[in-house]
């Protein structure tokens, strides 16, 4: 009974994964707003049916999208900021990092790139909530270190948000090198660096 309970539900967890594969596939060439159901079920191998047994609609697939996408990042962005390390090495180590999650997910950068500011408001406020937990865990390393410990939690929180939306921002950068000639994405990589340079700067001279 049990065995046939576990084929059971590892057959379920395929046809989920493989509808959300199918999706971010189709996703490489469109926005979520326009993609149907049935689209997708085709794509997968599935009957329509089966899509209900998994979500509840397309927007409730692309929140599961979101929180495949951008649940991988958390310990690379925990990794980028702790304090391990002088200010060089750690922007080293988040510009290599984000090229490299860039190279191994393009189609998940790209995905929360397009629907980040979309027109499917339930995904739009799943890459907030992702985002914000990220600043948090992002503040949460930066109070480890000292040179802003004595900071004010909001202040840390800020800092922290300005440093999740760089990396955003890089990562879409960096997406759009993915084929471009090694000095073009050493231009990238380079801007990359300066633009976290410049606010560790603000952060060491930081007053308020």
């Amino acid at each position: 009974m049990s065995h046939t309970l576990g084929v059971r539900q590892e057959q379920k967890r395929r046809t989920r994964q493989a509808l959300l594969d199918a999706a971010l596939v189709l996703l490489e060439e469109q926005s979520l707003s326009s993609l149907g159901l049935r689209e997708v079920t085709r794509a997968a191998g599935v009957a329509p049916t089966a899509f209900y047994r998994h979500f509840r609609s397309t927007a409730d697939l692309g929140v599961a999208l979101v929180e495949e996408a951008l649940g991988s990042l958390h310990p690379m962005i925990r990794t980028t900021v702790t304090p391990d390390g002088d200010s060089e090495e750690r922007i080293a180590r988040a510009v290599e990092l984000i090229e490299g999650h860039v190279r191994e997910y393009p189609s998940h950068v790209r995905f929360i790139a397009r629907e980040r500011h979309g027109g499917v408001r339930p995904v739009r406020a799943a890459i907030r909530e992702q985002l914000a937990r990220f600043a948090a865990e992002v503040r949460d390393e930066l109070a480890r270190d000292p040179e802003s410990a004595h900071w004010h939690g909001d202040d840390l929180l800020m800092l922290a948000g300005l440093y999740v939306d760089q990396m955003l921002s890089n990562a879409s950068q960096f997406l759009e090198t993915l084929e471009a000639p090694d000095d073009e994405r050493r231009r990238v990589a380079t801007t990359a660096t300066r633009r976290l340079r410049l606010i560790n700067v603000g952060r060491r001279h930081w007053t308020a």
